[in-house]
C-alpha cells in the first residue's frame, strides 16, 4: 500500500532570556540551504519520534540552545508554505538561556529584538508565523 502525505515539520520561536529572566529577543537563523534567507529554526520529524522531541533536537542542532517548550503556537499547513514540497509544521514557542551558535544547516543564528525582526528577509511562511506570535 502506498500513501502520499505531506512532510511533517516542527519550528520553534525561541524566546531568549538572561539569567535574571530579562527577555532578550527571539532567535532567527540564516539558512544554508534553499530557500535562502532568514527563518525561525526548525526541521523534520523523524519516524518514531514525538514532535516535541523533534523540536528540542532541531533547536539544539541549529542553534546549540537547550529549549523548554512553553506552548504550541499553531499548525501551519498551507500546501504552498514551502516551495519545495507540501510540509505541515507544528510551531512551538520555547524558552532558552544563553547565546545561540549556528550549527547544522544554519549559517548564522542571532537574537533579534521583536521591534528589529527583518520581516522582508523571512522565507517560507515565517512572516505569517511571527505575525501570529506577535499578535498573541
Amino acid at each position: 500500500m502506498s500513501i502520499n502525505t505531506p512532510y511533517l515539520a516542527t519550528d520553534g520561536i525561541i524566546q531568549v532570556f538572561d539569567k535574571n529572566e530579562n527577555f532578550k529577543g527571539i532567535v532567527l537563523i540564516e539558512r544554508k540551504n534553499p530557500p535562502l534567507g532568514l527563518a525561525i529554526p526548525g526541521g523534520f520529524v523523524e519516524i518514531g519520534e514525538k514532535i516535541e522531541d523533534a523540536l528540542i533536537r532541531e533547536m539544539k542542532e541549529e542553534t546549540s540552545l537547550d529549549v523548554e517548550i512553553v506552548r504550541t503556537l499553531g499548525v501551519y499547513s498551507d500546501p504552498k508554505r514551502d516551495p519545495r514540497f507540501h510540509a505541515v509544521s507544528v510551531v512551538f514557542v520555547c524558552k532558552a538561556y544563553g547565546k545561540p551558535k549556528a550549527q547544522s544547516d544554519a549559517k548564522e543564528a542571532k537574537i533579534y529584538k521583536l521591534e528589529e525582526i527583518p520581516f522582508d528577509k523571512l522565507v517560507l511562511d515565517h512572516k505569517e508565523i511571527l505575525n501570529d506570535y506577535l499578535l498573541r
